[in-house]
């Protein structure tokens, strides 16, 4: 009886500022900080360290657990709103593609120009290779892979295949395009990831992909396809190939922290450097959704070359304006708060 009466007084001259404090933190939760007038986020720290204290009295005292742990609610909620994110999910989502995303893409500098060197170098090799030797168009591309694309297909054949795609129905094309999307992402993913070992399988892994590339490339440019094959190959190319290299970015970027973690240890270094990289992976993967989409739907639907090289040209300069300058003011601001602590993080 003394216990429940204890905490009725203390519920009573205490309710008021808590009620005030789980009223703010759902307007907080509903509609981000910015939501809360300039006094009410003024009261919040100190409500928030009065229902700290409330707490601190409660289990001191042992007053019933009901409570208490309406207390605990309370205050891990109001934690979150005053030491986490304070942004609404909209807001977050808007510094995500306008600065975070473009920033830690730039930051990967020599890592990008690496992993498309690598490419590059894959895909010129088989393409010299396959030229010469029509035959070693198999040691690149492997028969399952290839399918009935190879030196022993017909000219018309392959001409077929890059423009009858419109025969499949809307459905299909949505299977098509969700099964790209899934085999894509893995590859990324895998690049990024095989970062940890060293970096090693990053090269060979992208130097592969370069291979079957170049192999292609050869054969329907032997054909007199070549401008058919890059406008079939490039509308979801230069958005699938560029999400492929951020990823291999990423993986090279770890492993440089793993081989070279300067002042700091191995395991710390791969923490900071995980985090940007890891930033860039996701970017990677919702590009690989957008390739998805274009070599799913759009490649099989529209047969226009001039159509198709549009929208490889609109891919370039969107793509390179994006990752290019989008948030450069962030940059400068990041250099500036860099400068003025003496470079420390």
């Amino acid at each position: 009886m003394a216990l429940s009466l204890k905490s009725y007084e203390f519920r009573r001259e205490r309710e008021r500022a808590w009620s005030d404090l789980e009223a703010l933190v759902a307007t907080v939760e509903k509609g981000g900080i910015s939501a809360l007038a300039a006094a009410d986020l003024s009261r919040l720290p100190g409500l928030y360290r009065g229902a700290l204290s409330s707490l601190s009295v409660a289990r001191a005292v042992s007053l019933d657990r009901a409570l208490i742990e309406y207390l605990e609610s309370l205050t891990g909620r109001a934690y979150f709103v005053v030491y986490g994110t304070k942004r609404h999910t909209r807001e977050a989502l808007r510094e995500f593609f306008a600065r975070r995303l473009p920033r830690a893409v730039r930051g990967l500098r020599w890592a990008l120009a690496l992993s498309l060197a690598l490419l590059l170098a894959g895909g010129v090799t088989a393409y010299v290779i396959t030229r010469a030797e029509p035959e070693r168009f198999y040691t690149f591309v492997g028969s399952d892979y290839a399918q009935d694309r190879g030196p022993a297909a017909s000219t018309e054949h392959l001409r077929a295949g890059l423009y009858d795609g419109d025969e499949l129905t809307a459905e299909e094309l949505s299977v098509f395009a969700t099964q790209l999307l899934s085999h894509n992402a893995g590859i990324g993913i895998l690049c990024f990831a095989l970062g940890f070992v060293v970096g090693i399988p990053v090269f060979i892994l992208i130097f592969q992909n370069g291979l079957v590339l170049g192999a292609f490339a050869a054969l329907y440019q032997q054909r007199g396809l070549g401008w058919d094959f890059w406008g079939w190959v490039l509308p979801h190319g230069v958005t699938e190939l560029g999400a492929i290299v951020l990823c291999g970015a990423a993986g090279l970027t770890l492993a440089r922290a793993l081989i070279f973690p300067g002042r700091h240890t191995r395991v710390a270094n791969l923490a900071r450097t995980g985090r940007d990289a890891g930033v860039v992976v996701l970017g990677a993967v919702l590009m690989f959704f957008v390739a998805g989409m274009i070599e799913g739907i759009f490649r099989q639907r529209v047969t226009s070359i001039i159509a198709r090289y549009t929208l490889v040209g609109l891919s370039v300069v969107g793509w390179g304006w994006y990752f290019g300058f989008v948030g450069r003011r962030g940059d400068a601001n990041a250099s500036a708060e860099a400068v003025g602590t003496g470079g420390r993080p």
